[in-house]
């Protein structure tokens, strides 16, 4: 407790709406989570508003099954039991979910599309972050294609075939396209580009427990 207090934590997390519902039916919940708000409680007692908590004060049977960034905005699919949960779990785990991202980088990339295979690992001086690592890395690999190329930035559509811990910013960063507003990875003129985090998950599709028909999520990218 005595380091909490001499670690003053500043979180403001967006209040407005406490929690936006896409979809809910007996066996799932989808939502909308802002950028700026924790998917789950941080280990300091000012972190504890988070999506998480917020959505089991109205559904308290609500179990997370996959995560997104504080300062990532987008697709969120919830459980409401544990068979669903188990489900929808298992396709994560399988790599068969389907998750779609849109991001704003720095630079002007020139190829319409391409794949980043390099393995990612902690970096232990400096966590949380995160880098390429290619002697003990775990596999981690990402497709991407252009939306729009801007005056100093390009607009891009990322799947990651892996999860690892910010693979899409570590990833963009290593290729040379930081995404925009990164407070971890992007030097300073990239920083100061945007004033959030400029990563959105804008879809996901899964197979439903109830019937196993393929469902897809989506909102629509904020930036």
């Amino acid at each position: 407790m005595t380091d909490f207090l001499e670690k003053p934590v500043v979180y403001n997390p967006p209040r407005d709406p406490y929690i936006d519902v896409i979809y809910r039916d007996d066996d799932l919940l989808v939502l909308h989570k802002p950028s700026g708000l924790l998917h789950v409680p941080g280990r300091h007692p000012a972190l504890s508003d988070c999506l998480q908590a917020r959505v089991q004060e109205f559904y308290p049977q609500a179990s997370t099954i996959h995560r997104l960034d504080k300062d990532t905005s987008g697709v969120v699919v919830m459980a409401l039991h544990k068979k669903a949960h188990a489900y929808v779990a298992g396709q994560f785990e399988a790599k068969t979910a389907t998750k779609i991202y849109v991001a704003r980088v720095w630079g002007a990339m020139m190829d319409p599309e391409g794949e980043i295979d390099w393995p990612l690992g902690p970096k232990r001086d400096h966590m949380p972050r995160q880098q390429v690592d290619q002697q003990g890395g775990k596999p981690a690999l990402t497709r991407w294609e252009v939306i729009t190329r801007e005056p100093e930035t390009t607009l891009v559509r990322l799947r990651p075939l892996t999860g690892r811990t910010h693979q899409l910013r570590v990833h963009m960063m290593a290729l040379g396209y930081p995404i925009l507003g990164d407070e971890l990875y992007a030097p300073e003129p990239a920083l100061q580009a945007a004033t959030r985090l400029q990563l959105h998950a804008e879809s996901l599709s899964i197979l439903h427990p109830a019937d196993g028909r393929s469902c897809c999520f989506s909102v629509p990218c904020p930036f």
